[in-house]
């Protein structure tokens, strides 16, 4: 009796003495918040564009692509672009020769006013564009005929 109740006390000695250390595999997991924008590229009969190339232009640079990407199986693509660079952002996506693009604003005075991606020049010359063009037809149509 006496042997067994002295292993009990150098195993709980040594429980106390030399604690053990986890030998397992343990997993760190971080996290932020961003504001992300998914896209949904699909083709006019509403099927996906699966792999479909992404490219996203900076307001500040639209020639020089700022990230590329593929889209997923269902045409999805989600990406955070950079607060700090207010202004419309460009993002195309093409596959076998179908692409589109679309116009998303950031920050800024266009993303409040809901803008539609054209600049205020352009809008003044469409404007100007279809006045002239009513005018042309009117003076067609009114024209005296010989």
């Amino acid at each position: 009796m006496k042997k067994i109740l002295r292993f009990y006390v150098v195993i709980f000695l040594s429980i106390l003495v030399f604690p053990a250390t986890a030998l397992g595999h343990g997993v760190e997991i971080d996290y932020r918040t961003t504001e992300a924008i998914e896209i949904t590229a699909t083709y006019d009969t509403g099927e996906p564009v699966s792999e479909g190339q992404v490219i996203i232009y900076a307001p500040n640079d639209p020639s020089t692509p700022w990230a590329t990407g593929k889209c997923d199986e269902k045409g999805r693509f989600t990406f955070t672009l950079d607060p700090s660079i207010p202004g419309t952002w460009d993002v195309q996506v093409r596959k076998a020769g179908h692409g589109g693009m679309i116009h998303i604003p950031v920050g800024g005075d266009e993303a409040a006013a809901g803008s539609t991606g054209y600049t205020t020049p352009q809008i003044i010359l469409m404007a100007a564009s279809v006045t002239w063009g009513l005018i042309g037809t009117a003076l067609f149509f009114s024209r005296r005929k010989n």
